[in-house]
């Protein structure tokens, strides 16, 4: 096993990653990476190895990455053009680099041309980006993240207590970032032995289910009365419209915001799961980690712990 170079530790999936990988690798054999100086200092103060990038600029990059045999690379929290170039230039120069992996945390059924989530059409450019290339890989197709539709129950919770959406009684294997944290740690950790070469895993939730399921496990662990309303796809962008919640991630968002995420993407992923393209359930993360995923009743049941967070990044 070579040196290990997980990109990102300074967002909400990548900080949890390197602290799962603290305690699968030694600290000599990690190198963490992240554009926000501060949020590194932690690490470097255990005596990991930091490095401060910006994916935007290939400048540097090459230095940054120089020494390590395996590097994770946390899908940017931006959509289009700018995210596909900033993820190929860490492919690029990575290659430059003599990186020989990459770890790459890709989105639930993204080599499907007929899913209609704009947030696929970043994804599966990179990973035909690095399949184009010499080097191996593990391409993490990760279901959605639990944590934002919680966010978004307890939204409703304080207002008319109605769920609104466009995904209707499409299904989803709700899984926790954390566990998404852990797959890519434990991706990196074995990610030299043979079953993962060219390897692309399905990372889900324990159960498919409806976003009505998925409130009824809610109101149970929480007592609230929460029920669901299924809108058109052009009413779910009013609702965000009204929000305050930007259509692309070249808008403005607010801090704070319960929905740190663009319309465009949430809308046209409910659409996704609408017609049966997220409906994607496998023991990939069972066999990778050796552990259960988080219930979602499990996550509810703990709710504060279990929140999207701000949105942490530097796309300009």
């Amino acid at each position: 096993m070579g040196k290990i170079l997980l990109t990102g530790v300074d967002g909400n999936l990548g900080r949890i990653a390197a602290e799962t990988l603290l305690k699968l690798e030694p600290k000599e054999n990690l190198i963490f990476c992240g554009y926000n100086a501060e949020a590194l200092k932690p690490f470097a103060e255990l005596g990991v190895e930091t490095r401060q990038v910006n994916f935007n600029h290939y400048e540097g990059l090459e230095e940054a990455f120089k020494g390590a045999d395996i590097l994770g690379l946390i899908s940017m929290p931006f959509v289009g053009p700018k995210r596909q170039a900033a993820q190929k230039n860490v492919v690029d120069a990575a290659i430059k680099a003599g990186v020989k992996k990459i770890v790459y945390t890709s989105l639930v059924n993204a080599g499907d041309e007929s899913n209609p989530s704009v947030e696929k059409k970043d994804h599966i450019f990179t990973e035909r980006y690095v399949q184009g290339t010499e080097l191996d890989y593990i391409f993490l197709r990760n279901s959605q993240y639990a944590e934002a539709m919680i966010t978004n129950y307890f939204t409703y919770v304080h207002l008319d207590g109605v769920l609104k959406n466009s995904q209707g009684d499409g299904l989803m294997a709700y899984i926790s970032r954390k566990d998404c944290a852990k797959a890519l740690a434990y991706a990196l950790h074995r990610g030299f032995e043979a079953k993962y070469h060219k390897a692309t895993l399905d990372i889900n939730g324990p159960e498919l289910m409806t976003i009505s399921k998925f409130i009824e496990y809610g109101n149970k662990a929480t007592g609230n009365k929460v029920s669901y309303k299924k809108l058109t796809d052009e009413e779910n962008y009013q609702v965000f419209d009204a929000m305050g919640v930007p259509r692309t991630t070249d808008g403005v968002f607010q801090k704070g915001s319960e929905a740190p995420f663009s319309s465009d993407g949430m809308v046209t992923f409910a659409q996704a799961i609408r017609e049966g393209k997220m409906a994607v359930k496998t023991n990939d993360f069972q066999e990778l980690t050796g552990e259960e995923p988080i219930t979602v009743f499990e996550m509810f049941s703990h709710a504060d712990d279990f929140q999207v967070g701000e949105r942490h990044s530097q796309d300009r």
